[in-house]
């Protein structure tokens, strides 16, 4: 069996040219050589590069800003990419060292967590308190330069983890493993490694190259994101609003009276809310559905600038590629994307990390880390969480964008029903906990 090459400058619209086995070897004979090579320099891709080097693999990650040191962010500003960090990323964390290494003045614990309906009706409310589950949190609200930047400091300390800054150019796929051609800051760079984690984000090159197909919908709406400070206190409480017309506003708290909008809308009203000053944003929050926010959080002062991303969805169809000989794994945003709306992106992310460490560390000692066996034990244990996670998840916007009059007379009093329900609390809580089984 030879080799199939992989270009990486344009999209793979036919099966890649074959490259003869001799022709490998020669250009084999001038490789660095590991044992897993990690594309992409994200959250998770580091924490897979870490967690992978920890179990003892020579492992090189690959990304075009690995030389550039990720500030730890200080002060009383907070960065505008926050995470809502389930128990289940803390405890990944945790199993790399690095949750003790991280600030905890600058995370800020969860305890409830409050939904409300469109219509504005009291009993159009969903409550979920960690005091009712017989959990210590919900979740941990983080800026992603904090856990970045933590997790850097620990990538730079591990020595079975090499770091190449740099894109990959191409790739060629063999029977024992994958040759990559990397266009380094320093110079070219050919690597060869038994087993490829792509880790390179929604647009993952990697992914389209080998034609991994995806279920895919834009959702038509921005993520508009903004900090601000609030005058009652936020409780330690997570608080999302459903508004008329399809819009979703959660505030997440923040250490002190700090919160952080993530506010679902329309590319043209984001448009909007991009341009508002500081009394335009106070006026704003003022009569936003019809004055409960403000009852809720009192006076909300913007204290940053707002940023704006497009919201979508996106399923790779495998998890693994190519279909017959796979070599390469797709984890985070190469393997999903999806609304905020329930805030699991990261998390969902993370359990992919910690379903691949533990399919690794307990293989069978005489299967290779690239035996398909191996690989599609990984892509069984997360293809079900995922597809499970990103259904409900596009159900519940759906269904609170809709106009039909019964759907929304159903969404609201659903909110009601699942509120008095001790049991279907409890299950969603330990849904959002996101522990890995």
């Amino acid at each position: 069996m030879g080799w199939f090459r992989y270009h990486l400058v344009m999209p793979l619209k036919h099966p890649p040219s074959h490259v003869s086995s001799g022709q490998a070897e020669e250009s084999a004979s001038h490789l660095r050589q590991c044992d897993i090579a990690v594309v992409g320099g994200g959250i998770v891709g580091k924490a897979c590069a870490l967690g992978l080097a920890q179990l003892g693999f020579d492992v090189v990650q690959i990304a075009p800003d690995l030389d550039r040191i990720t500030p730890i962010p200080t002060g009383d500003t907070w960065a505008q990419r926050i995470y809502a960090l389930s128990p289940g990323t803390r405890n990944v964390l945790q199993d790399l060292q690095v949750w003790e290494a991280i600030d905890q003045t600058r995370l800020q614990v969860v305890r409830d967590m409050r939904i409300f309906g469109d219509r504005g009706e009291s009993t159009d409310a969903l409550h979920l308190s960690a005091f009712e589950a017989g959990a210590p949190q919900l979740a941990w609200i983080g800026e992603s330069d904090l856990i970045e930047g933590t997790l850097d400091q620990a990538c730079r300390f591990q020595t079975k983890l090499a770091r190449i800054a740099g894109s990959l150019d191409n790739f060629f796929i063999g029977p024992e493993g994958v040759l990559l051609e990397i266009s380094s800051t320093h110079a070219p760079v050919r690597l060869k490694a038994k087993l490829v984690i792509a880790a390179d984000g929604a647009r993952s090159p990697m992914r389209s190259m080998l034609d991994i197909k995806t279920s895919a919908q834009s959702y038509e709406q921005h993520a508009v994101v903004l900090n601000c400070v609030c005058s009652h206190p936020h409780l330690e409480t997570a608080s999302q609003w459903f508004l008329p017309g399809g819009d979703i506003v959660a505030m997440l708290p923040l250490p002190g009276k700090g919160v952080s909008m993530v506010w679902s809308t329309s590319s043209e009203n984001a448009t909007r809310l991009l341009s508002l000053d500081t009394d335009a944003w106070q006026a704003e929050f003022a009569t936003m559905h019809d004055g409960s926010i403000a009852k809720t959080l009192g006076k909300v002062v913007p204290h940053s600038t707002a940023a704006s991303f497009p919201l979508r969805l996106i399923r790779a169809e495998r998890l693994i590629g190519p279909s017959l000989d796979p070599k390469v794994v797709l984890i985070g945003d190469a393997a999903h994307v999806m609304h905020p709306l329930a805030g699991q992106g990261l998390n969902l992310g993370m359990r992919d990390v910690a379903a691949l460490l533990r399919v690794i560390q307990e293989k069978e000692s005489f299967r290779a880390i690239y035996d398909p066996v191996l690989l599609r034990r990984y892509e069984r244990a997360r293809q079900g969480d995922t597809a499970t996670i990103l259904w409900v998840t596009d159900r519940l916007k759906k269904l609170f964008t809709s106009d039909n009059p019964l759907e929304k007379k159903l969404r609201n009093w659903g909110l009601g029903l699942v509120n008095r329900s001790h049991l279907i609390k409890r299950h969603l809580i330990k849904e959002a906990l996101g522990e890995v089984s």
